[in-house]
């Protein structure tokens, strides 16, 4: 591991998470409609997809902190400790799911859909990451003026 650094594992991490939304058809998002189809013509692939990423991630996780006092790469771990649910966390859970539910597509199946060059996808990609801009800068704005007297 000598000379890997945190950004080469996050990279290659995202690598590995992009060819597995490939592999499971994940990046189609007339798969990720079929699932969301309850009434019509269900594919239950997408629950497979995230029952066995769940599974995955559970034992991965407990045996990693189990047997590791920090990570190899940090100089601790970095776990979550809000436990609250507020406004910010419902309304993007809601934008959320309305973007899902009506297109078929989410951030990563987006980003990685993205490098067929299908236009559709570019649309969509360029409109979530001026939305994730646009977001950013009003929430400073919104921050400076809060802290300004």
């Amino acid at each position: 591991m000598r000379g890997l650094r945190q950004t080469h594992v996050s990279f290659l991490s995202g690598v590995l998470f992009a060819l597995g939304l490939g592999i499971a058809g994940m990046t189609r998002p007339a798969k990720v409609l079929a699932f969301l189809d309850i009434t019509g013509d269900w594919d239950p692939s997408l629950a497979l997809v995230m029952v066995g990423a769940i599974a995955v991630y559970g034992v991965a996780f407990r045996q990693i902190t189990s047997r590791l006092q920090r990570p190899l790469l940090l100089p601790r771990f970095e776990l979550p400790t809000r436990t609250d649910i507020d406004a910010r966390l419902v309304v993007g859970s809601i934008l959320f799911g309305v973007g899902w539910g009506l297109l078929g597509l989410c951030p990563g199946p987006a980003l990685t859909a993205a490098v067929t060059g299908d236009a559709g996808l570019l649309i969509f990609v360029a409109g979530m990451l001026a939305g994730m801009i646009g977001f950013n800068l009003a929430l400073e704005a919104l921050q400076e003026r809060r802290r300004a007297p």
